[in-house]
């Protein structure tokens, strides 16, 4: 670890980049899809040492909570201000997402009823089993990374007969979603580096696709600077030989297969569906839902939720965009002014992995006023 650290190695990456950025027609422009990827390139100040390299970084839709459309977050809303005894669980950032209804940090649940913050479905789990008296939805989203936990706490609760217990699946697949961005056109992306996190359960096949069929070169990163710059290099030098891949640059956590016994469980208890995506509309096979066998734990069909839409982002925000690779967070008017991380208009300044809130925090940006 500490070599992938270390900055001589840094700065003989960032020169042999330079170098071959150099020898393509035109500078490179490389989509990072993963919110975390995002946080480690400006947290460790390797963007503007790419673009001064010659590689320019765009972040993708690699954020869960911000890809989540408002449907149905104010849908999760409704449910606990308008149902008696529940407890809604879910991830910190969920709560703090602004919609026309507000967010889960700021509604009034009805009687009995509260917003509990969990680190895992399995918390929400164990609530149930210490009130069966009371329903508890655990309000989940999450990429490939978090969906096998999801599938285990569900089939867990259907092992065990817990008639209390709920999910509220946000659970969306990445590969639909690149093909999606490449379908569209709007951006003109020399190469992915795909995510770590999300490759370790799915591994690499999925994404071929993306080199077979549109001739675009990507790489598997870790989250350390020396492989995020490992994996920028095999892009360039995949472009130069004009043999697209999808090499692995972090070999020391992915398995080409990835992990099978993960993608039997998610298949066991979810099925594909064509699922609306916050900027990048309906996605023909890019969500999960029960399948029929556990259909009986869906949140939404035990309490008659509309979940179906993409519902409305708030005026002016234009997360979207920013999850789409089509503009950068400065581009928005709002940001920086009036969207702001204690009082943000748009998920990508509330998560974590929000490009709006890395760009912020880090970015050079972040102090601009007007």
């Amino acid at each position: 670890m500490k070599e992938l650290r270390n900055p001589k190695a840094v700065r003989t990456l960032l020169r042999d980049i330079g170098e071959r950025a150099g020898r393509l027609p035109r500078p490179p422009r490389i989509m990072e899809v993963c919110g975390t990827h995002t946080m480690a390139l400006f947290r460790h100040g390797l963007t503007p040492l790419l673009a001064e390299a010659g590689v320019e970084m765009v972040s993708g839709p690699g954020c869960p909570v911000c890809i989540t459309p408002n449907g149905m977050h104010e849908a999760a809303i409704g449910l606990v201000a308008g149902t008696e005894g529940l407890t809604l669980a879910t991830f910190g950032d969920m709560t703090r997402v602004p919609t026309r209804a507000g967010s889960l940090q700021t509604a009034v649940p009805a009687r009995g009823s509260r917003v509990r913050i969990v680190y895992s479905p399995l918390e929400a789990l164990e609530e149930a089993r210490r009130e069966p008296g009371r329903q508890v939805v655990f309000f989940g989203a999450g990429f490939e990374t978090t969906i096998p936990a999801v599938a285990f706490a569900a089939r867990r609760a259907a092992a065990e007969g817990l008639a209390n217990f709920s999910v509220l699946p946000a659970l969306w697949l990445i590969p639909p979603a690149l093909k999606a961005i490449l379908a569209a056109g709007e951006i003109a992306v020399d190469g992915f580096v795909y995510p770590g996190h999300v490759s370790a359960i799915i591994g690499a096949e999925p994404y071929e696709f993306v080199a077979r069929d549109h001739g675009i070169p990507g790489a598997i990163a870790g989250f350390e600077p020396g492989d995020i710059l490992l994996a920028v290099r095999s892009i360039l030098d995949q472009a130069l030989e004009g043999r697209p891949a999808v090499a692995n640059a972090y070999a020391r956590a992915i398995r080409r297969e990835g992990n099978p016994a993960a993608r039997e469980l998610m298949a066991e208890v979810f099925e594909p569906f064509d699922a609306a995506w916050r900027g990048l509309g309906i996605i023909p096979a890019s969500g999960l839902r029960f399948g029929k066998a556990l259909a009986g734990l869906d949140a939404a069909t035990r309490f008659a939720l509309d979940v179906s839409g993409p519902g409305v982002d708030l005026p002016g925000c234009r997360c979207g965009d920013v999850l789409r690779g089509i503009i950068r967070p400065g581009d928005c008017r709002l940001f920086g002014r009036k969207c702001l991380p204690d009082s943000p208009l748009g998920p990508c300044m509330v998560s974590y992995e929000g490009a709006c809130l890395i760009h912020y925090k880090y970015g050079r940006t972040r102090r601009a006023r007007p």
